[in-house]
C-alpha cells in the first residue's frame, strides 16, 4: 500500500505532498514512518517545512511539525505557505521594504506566534511566519512580519515615532508604535495584501505597501 506522504525538498527547505484521499489518521501514521525513514538523511538540519495537497487546521499543521520531531532529529523553525502566488507577493514586498530595513541592527525571528506569546527586540525584527490572535510582539524599532498579524504589534518602543510596521496580511488586534495606538478599521479586515503602519500627526495610518509610502517615511 502506498503511502500518503511524499516528502521532497523544496527552496523553502523541504515540502510535504498529502494524499487528498487520505484520512488524517492515515496521514499522522504516514508521516510518522516516512520521516523515521528519511531522517539519517535529513540529519540535524534546521528547516522550513511546506505541506501540500490536503487541507490542514494550525493544530493539526502543529500536531505534524510535532511527529516530525518525534521520528528524526531536523528542528522544523517555521512552516511557509506553498501556494506560489504568495510567494511572489511576498518576494516582491519584501524587496521593497529590505531597501527601507537596516540589516546590521536587525534581527530575524522564526515561527508562528501562538497566543499569549510575547515577544520583545531591542532592535527592528523581521518574523518570518504569522502573529496570531493573543500574541503579541514588541520592538524598539521596526516590525516586519512576512506573514499575518492578527494579534498586537508595538513599534518604537522606545519612543521613536518614526518606526513602521509591515505585515503582509495586516488584521492586527492592536497596533502601537511609540505612544499612538490604533486598531485596524472593521473596512480592512478580509483584506489580504501587505500593508504598512506609520505615524504621521500623532495618528496611525494603514496603507498598501508600495514603494512610494515608503520613500515617504522619514527614518
Amino acid at each position: 500500500m502506498s503511502s500518503s506522504v511524499k516528502i521532497r525538498g523544496s527552496k523553502h527547505g523541504i515540502s510535504v505532498k498529502l494524499d487528498a484521499k487520505a484520512t488524517y489518521d492515515d496521514i499522522k501514521k504516514d508521516m510518522a514512518s516516512e520521516f523515521r525513514g528519511a531522517g539519517k538523511f535529513l540529519g540535524d538540519e534546521k528547516l522550513a517545512v511546506s505541506f501540500e495537497g490536503y487541507f490542514l487546521t494550525e493544530e493539526q499543521q502543529d500536531e505534524l511539525v510535532n511527529i516530525i520531531h518525534q521520528n528524526c532529529d531536523i528542528h522544523i523553525v517555521c512552516i511557509v505557505d506553498s501556494n506560489p502566488e504568495q510567494d511572489k507577493k511576498f518576494q516582491k514586498s519584501v524587496q521593497e521594504t529590505m531597501m527601507e530595513f537596516d540589516a546590521s541592527t536587525g534581527q530575524f525571528y522564526k515561527g508562528h506566534l501562538r497566543s499569549g506569546q510575547v515577544l520583545e527586540f531591542e532592535h527592528s525584527v523581521i518574523v518570518i511566519g504569522d502573529v496570531n490572535p493573543g500574541a503579541s510582539i514588541i520592538s524598539k524599532g521596526n516590525i516586519v512580519i512576512l506573514g499575518s498579524l492578527r494579534g498586537t504589534a508595538f513599534a518604537g518602543a522606545s519612543g521613536k515615532k518614526n518606526c513602521f510596521i509591515v505585515a503582509m496580511d495586516m488584521q492586527p488586534i492592536q497596533l502601537r508604535i511609540a505612544d499612538v495606538f490604533a486598531r485596524a478599521s472593521d473596512n480592512s479586515k478580509g483584506i489580504s495584501e501587505p500593508r504598512i503602519a506609520f505615524v504621521n500627526d500623532e495618528n496611525i495610518y494603514i496603507e498598501p505597501l508600495t514603494k512610494s509610502v515608503l520613500n515617504d517615511i522619514t527614518l
